[in-house]
């Protein structure tokens, strides 16, 4: 990566899922475009945080994250943005030539701010382990053990 950018920001609307080919390979991939408001917060007078500007960018990600960030990101979701701020040339309205800021994303992760519930399905291969009882979202002080964290 050439330059990194981390942004923590809200989805416009939901991501929009594309198939397209490759002019190089001519071989079919996969992105989800999404819209992104990073906002900058910092204190007023009175010593409260509020958001004090913050900017718009477009984000694009490829491949199977693609299709997860289509899949379960919705309006207004709280995103961490990990990738890398590229310049294209583009056309405004009056077919001007214009200059955009895209982010193309190396990883977009869910934050846990806004977030009611969480299903996980059982890992390929692996047996569903039997509930070790306690309510949804309730803290459990028992070890657990995972095979499949990624590195």
């Amino acid at each position: 990566m050439q330059n990194l950018f981390i942004g923590k920001g809200n989805l416009a609307k939901p991501p929009t899922l594309e198939r397209n080919i490759s002019r190089k390979t001519g071989e079919e991939f996969i992105v989800a475009k999404m819209r992104v408001m990073f906002s900058r917060y910092g204190q007023n007078t009175h010593g409260d945080f509020e958001q004090v500007g913050g900017f718009w960018r477009e984000v694009e990600i490829y491949g199977n994250k693609a299709e997860a960030c289509a899949r379960f990101l919705k309006t207004g979701a709280r995103v961490l943005v990990v990738g890398e701020e590229r310049d294209f040339m583009a056309r405004d309205e009056a077919g001007n030539e214009v200059q955009v800021i895209k982010i193309v994303a190396e990883d977009v992760a869910l934050q846990l701010s806004r977030i009611e519930s969480i299903q996980f399905t059982p890992s390929r291969g692996q047996q569903q382990a039997p509930n070790q009882g306690g309510d949804q979202g309730e803290y459990q002080n028992q070890p657990q053990e995972f095979d499949d964290i990624p590195m």
